[in-house]
């Protein structure tokens, strides 16, 4: 029987623990913040701004707001990431993309300090989950039982990517086995398909990752145990494409011109065959935001007590 994997309550369980943290912090004096950039007219964006506006507020997290002109300067982003990383009352930073064309990017987000970098997307923090020195962080619950809470906050010196990162939170919570399964990651880029695959591979998965320039992609879905789909192409993923029982999530977003929001999967056919998917919207989307928060507050929690 198909089984669709909401990110609501998982989101919600996590966010009731982000608000208990911010709370405590609170007590002992200690405000959390978020800062946020967003420069452009691109619709999702600005759609996931004011999820992200919402959901902090709800936790007690304090955001401070970055709306800038598209026609914004290079300079002029990166002198406010510098600023943002040297204001104690900011613990994350998370810049929205994409950004007007004349802006490199890249630089952006290597500007911002990884202690800040709460999206896990700078160098360093790529790097360092390429390297397998951060995938520790994937094994939660394991962590959660061999160290202390001091000791865990303090291990955390950079975060993980947090829509790939929900992603495999989202899998373990509804009981997906990824240990010596077949797992397809469709998308390549640096904020989700890459990491995704790499998390996979330390989970011990067997991965293949398609893009563009993949020929005959139902050949390679045909074999997954796990399809993970992150290209905002719509309709790419069809049922006849899939094996049955399938485990499909859907990352894709696509803002259609009435405003709705769809994904990357022709959800219909594919729910025929597959065991598990995800739907878009309510899917993957809640539980990164609600990692996101996570990461604002682990960022808070180590700079007090590194600062005891």
């Amino acid at each position: 029987m198909l089984k669709t994997i909401e990110g609501k309550k998982l989101s919600d369980e996590i966010k009731a623990k982000v608000k208990k943290d911010a709370a405590e912090l609170k007590g002992n004096g200690v405000d959390v913040g978020l800062a946020l950039i967003l420069s452009g007219n691109d619709l999702a964006s600005k759609q996931y701004f004011n999820s992200i506006l919402k959901a902090a507020e709800k936790v007690g997290i304090n955001v401070y707001e970055h709306i800038l002109s598209p026609d914004v300067s290079i300079n002029e982003i990166l002198n406010l990431v510098n600023s943002i990383n040297k204001d104690e009352r900011m613990n994350g930073l998370l810049v929205f993309f994409p950004l007007p064309h004349r802006v490199n990017a890249r630089r952006v987000v290597n500007a911002i300090i990884p202690a800040k970098d709460i999206d896990g997307l700078g160098a360093v923090s790529v790097g360092r989950l390429a390297a397998e020195e951060s995938t520790f962080q994937l094994f939660h619950d394991d962590l959660h039982a061999t160290l202390t809470d001091e000791r865990r906050i303090l291990s955390v010196s950079n975060f993980l990517p947090c829509t790939p990162f929900g992603v495999i939170r989202l899998l373990k919570y509804s009981g997906v086995t990824i240990k010596g399964k077949n797992a397809v990651v469709i998308g390549k880029s640096l904020a989700t398909g890459k990491p995704l695959s790499l998390m996979l591979l330390a989970k011990e998965a067997t991965v293949t990752t398609c893009h563009r320039s993949t020929h005959d992609l139902a050949f390679h879905l045909k074999n997954a145990d796990i399809i993970c789909s992150a290209t905002g192409v719509r309709n790419l993923i069809k049922g006849d494409m899939i094996s049955d029982g399938a485990v499909v999530v859907d990352i894709g977003v696509s803002v259609l011109g009435d405003g709705k929001i769809v994904g990357d999967v022709d959800f219909e056919s594919v729910s025929k065959k597959a065991s598990m998917i995800t739907p878009v919207p309510g899917g993957v989307g809640p539980v990164t935001i609600a990692m996101l928060l996570e990461n604002t507050v682990r960022s808070a929690q180590r700079s007090e007590l590194l600062t005891v």
